[in-house]
């Protein structure tokens, strides 16, 4: 076993990694390390969110490499199927060729479903939000519709990379047009910001601030900090895109002001919603199909603990409690043999405590006219940002097994 050969096959990981860390990168370098180990090994690494310096010493000899990946979470599939990898060639029960040969076979996977499932999946993620924005039955109507036009976006941007680069942007204005021109001809159907959210809930990045935030609580400085101006970019280019929308449109901005429609959605369609959204985030996202089950627990224990907790403690304790909650049970089942990683049994709940929807109705309410309403938004946003960050990473300290002391 050379060092190049070591290094070459650590690179493949790392970038692989970084590829899947659109949720944060806190346990990269812990990975990267422990397969390094099983070959007699050291490594070190300095982490940004989409890239790495890596640096291999074996044998006496050191190999520094850079890695660079756009963080993304794409393919979960290749997510799930690295996590048993990385521990059985950290435990040494691959030879480095047979590393190298399942490492490929890994990521030369195709994607687990077709093209028009996971345009289905797209649909369906901002169908079963949509109830959290308005609980109407023309809201899920509407969403229905939209959802299908960034699904087909986002497909297209699959193909044609240019329009991957500003994609929020066309999604947001796409969607914001068709809003204005065609479902809120009239204040009974709610504020278009609020039957425009559902349709873009794919793009808007409040998985990201609080992935943003949590690191930056956990000690991870430059990744957390980088990944929320990153966020925060992205929320903009949504923003001005629903602006854009307004201005195509000769309307006026004070339409975006989110007057909410009278509720009229049963209860059973409102618990059955995350039935809807976790089967979409298993199809949009590439989640190996026999994962639904113990996501599905997971959301509905997440919505219930936070639905409990926000009665008892108000809206902010409760969301801390959600997460401190998502945190503990994510971290806890991930330590059993044959469990999918932490990231990917967090990811749907974590969805449900995201907080991207409040910074885009914040800014929309200021553009409106509605400045009281719009800062009351942003600061909920970030008040909230960090009640989740903080609850997610309090939960996983207290779900980790004491280490041995030396």
């Amino acid at each position: 076993m050379t060092p190049d050969r070591l290094t070459a096959l650590l690179t493949g990981l790392t970038r692989m990694l970084l590829a899947a860390s659109g949720e944060g990168a806190s346990e990269l370098e812990r990975s990267v390390a422990g397969v390094a180990a099983g070959f007699g090994a050291r490594t070190s690494m300095v982490l940004v969110p989409d890239g790495a310096t890596l640096t291999v010493v074996l044998g006496g000899e050191t190999r520094t490499v850079a890695v660079r990946a756009f963080p993304d979470v794409a393919r979960l599939d290749k997510v799930a199927a690295l996590k048993p990898w990385a521990r059985d060639a950290g435990r040494g029960r691959y030879t480095l060729a047979e590393a190298e040969r399942s490492l490929a076979a890994i990521d030369g996977a195709p994607a687990p479903y077709p093209w028009w499932l996971k345009g289905l999946g797209i649909v369906l993620f901002s169908v079963g939000f949509a109830p959290l924005m308005q609980p109407t039955w023309y809201e899920i109507g509407s969403t229905a519709v939209l959802g299908l036009v960034t699904a087909v976006l986002a497909l297209a941007a699959g193909r044609w990379p240019r329009l991957a680069k500003v994609l929020p942007l066309v999604a947001a204005t796409a969607v914001s047009v068709l809003v204005l021109e065609v479902f809120a001809r009239t204040p009974a159907h709610g504020g278009a910001v609020l039957l425009m959210l559902p349709a873009l809930f794919y793009f808007v990045p409040g998985d990201l601030l609080s992935a943003a935030a949590t690191e930056l609580a956990a000690g991870f400085v430059t990744t957390g900090a980088v990944r929320l101006v990153y966020a925060v970019f992205l929320l903009l280019q949504l923003y001005l895109g629903v602006m854009l929308g307004v201005y195509a449109t000769g309307g006026d901005t004070a339409a975006l002001f989110d007057v909410a429609a009278h509720a009229d959605l049963p209860r059973w369609a409102t618990f059955l919603s995350w039935v809807v959204f976790t089967v979409g985030t298993v199809l949009a996202f590439a989640v190996p199909w026999r994962l639904l089950l113990p996501l599905l627990v997971t959301v509905y224990l997440t919505v219930g603990v936070q639905s409990g907790a926000t009665k008892l403690v108000g809206e902010v304790g409760g969301t801390f409690v959600a997460a401190a909650f998502l945190g503990a049970l994510a971290t806890a089942l991930a330590r059993r043999p044959g469990a999918p990683p932490r990231m990917l049994l967090a990811l749907p709940g974590f969805f449900t405590l995201t907080v991207g929807s409040l910074g885009m109705r914040g800014l929309t309410s200021l553009a409106s006219g509605h400045p009281v309403r719009g800062f009351h938004d942003l600061l909920s946003m970030v008040t909230t940002v960090v009640a989740i960050a903080v609850g997610l990473l309090l939960g996983a300290v207290l779900a980790q097994r004491p280490r041995p002391l030396p």
